[in-house]
């Protein structure tokens, strides 16, 4: 027999007895990992957006000297972890399509039809599990942000909270984080055992306390929580029964708009009473704001820019998406981030208040990625008559293709600035190149494919042009070639 070694917890009057033997454990593969992607990007502003929150942005460089966003660093982790076949991840409509462009890998999403922050979405997920891929209710579900900073240690210690929830009888399992300084800005697990324990029951939680009760804390062996939930897929259903929710996915999705916007802690965590945490000891940061996103940015310019005398005047980063240069004289200790949406000038210190101020600013993004690439609006102006013409400027991927779809509302003109397509404009289909311009009326179906990477000049003219002005006939090029043959 494999000598084991044991611990014990009282759990609420409960003595578990762990054992922990390489042959129990399951290494995760009967577990389901789901990353909540959301996030309204304001305090990553201008970069970031409500089509582009922050884990989308390519800031970080990987071993490869390629930028990457933190959804491609955290999915990179992920697929060498062993763990990318049992993940899924939960977004919002408005994210689905960048998702898509910047993961490149077939993966199960669940997309809600609005945000309704982490507890609905969660709930989404689990019935996702249950409804479409039939999980059983025993089958453990771990959720964690998309977007931590962390090492590759931190996704064997998502592996343990499985075999932490079968050793025990708690409802709830919680990765807390070791803290290094008594910080601020982070929630709080504080435990009942003591530090060097595997499992611990959670005591009590304290969100972002001041310097003085986090320093108290820590002498408490408190833990930071960095929002990774694990529990059994039965657990989350009996509590949507208890609230009166619908437990059938399709059934959910039809009352989601009338879900009241809460978090997961409010509605769960709050109510939970078995709750066990494991420790993590090794590296996680929250790259939330411009201050800590840029310690871990490798160069001090991203995109045309320069700081003079650098040696002299030191901690200064640009992030510039512009075509335009910027230049950073004299100054120490300031990001200058510049995109279509804005340009924010501010010391790293008092970066964080960007969220404060960028309510003034609301307006349809500027730059957005969709699954075949992405566009830029260059330009908007609005005639006394109300005709309104929005002129973009579009890159598509080589291989890629827009939808066969309709406006109702304006017509287009694209002019194509370099590269090679096929192009169908109602049941016609043609191949154009640089410098040809196709115009295309209201009510007329269009759609692109590129054959090499593609770069086009789109003119919007039209009355109350939107976003929503779109009905999608089909998606595949491989049923928008067949038009014309039908």
């Amino acid at each position: 027999m494999t000598a084991l070694a044991a611990q014990a917890i009282l759990l609420d009057n409960e003595l578990i007895i762990i054992l922990a033997a390489a042959e129990l454990r399951t290494g995760g593969e009967g577990m389901r990992l789901v990353l909540l992607s959301g996030g309204s990007g304001k305090r990553l502003w201008p970069l970031s957006n409500d089509a582009r929150s922050k884990q989308f942005l390519k800031v970080l460089v990987n071993n490869k000297g390629q930028y990457e966003s933190m959804i491609q660093r955290v999915w990179r982790q992920i697929q060498d972890a062993g763990l990318a076949a049992h993940t899924m991840i939960a977004t919002s409509s408005a994210q689905r399509e960048i998702v898509i462009n910047q993961i490149q890998d077939h993966v199960n999403m669940v997309v809600e039809p609005e945000r309704r922050d982490t507890f609905a979405a969660i709930a989404l997920s689990a019935l996702y599990m249950r409804s479409e891929l039939h999980m059983d209710m025993n089958e453990m579900m771990t959720v964690m942000p998309v977007d931590p900073y962390v090492d590759a240690a931190f996704f064997d210690r998502i592996k343990d909270m499985e075999t932490a929830l079968q050793d025990t009888s708690a409802d709830l399992a919680l990765i807390g984080v070791r803290p290094t300084y008594p910080a601020e800005i982070y929630g709080y697990i504080v435990p009942h055992l003591s530090e060097g324990q595997q499992y611990m029951r959670v005591n009590y939680f304290k969100e972002k306390p001041n310097e003085t009760l986090a320093t108290k804390l820590l002498q408490e062996n408190a833990l930071w929580n960095c929002g990774v939930f694990s529990f059994r897929l039965g657990f989350i259903l009996a509590m949507l029964e208890k609230k009166g929710l619908p437990t059938d996915y399709h059934a959910f999705l039809a009352i989601y708009k009338q879900l009241t916007t809460n978090s997961f802690d409010y509605e769960v965590v709050e109510h939970t009473r078995k709750i066990i945490v494991l420790p993590f000891d090794g590296f996680w940061k929250d790259l939330g704001t411009w201050d800590t996103l840029t310690d871990e940015i490798e160069n001090s310019v991203v995109g045309k820019g320069v700081i003079k005398d650098p040696h002299k005047f030191s901690n200064n980063h640009i992030v510039n998406e512009l075509d335009i240069p910027v230049a950073l004289i004299g100054l120490s200790d300031v990001i200058v981030a510049a995109s279509p949406d804005g340009i924010l000038v501010s010391s790293k210190e008092a970066s964080p208040q960007v969220k404060g101020i960028v309510h003034g600013f609301e307006s349809q993004p500027m730059y957005v990625e969709r699954r075949w690439g992405w566009y830029r609006i260059i330009d908007f102006t609005q005639a006394e008559d109300g005709l309104e013409v929005i002129t973009r400027r579009i890159q598509i991927e080589a291989g890629k293709n827009l939808s066969y779809h309709v406006h109702s509302h304006r017509k287009e003109q694209w002019t194509i600035i370099r590269g090679e397509a096929l192009v169908m404009i109602g049941d016609q289909l043609k191949s154009i190149k640089a410098c040809d311009t196709i115009q295309i009326e209201a009510g007329i179906g269009h759609a692109m494919k590129a054959i090499t990477e593609l770069e086009l000049i789109e003119v919007q003219l039209g009355h109350n042009i939107t976003e929503q002005d779109i009905t999608r006939l089909y998606l595949e090029w491989e049923d928008i070639s067949k038009i014309g043959t039908n």
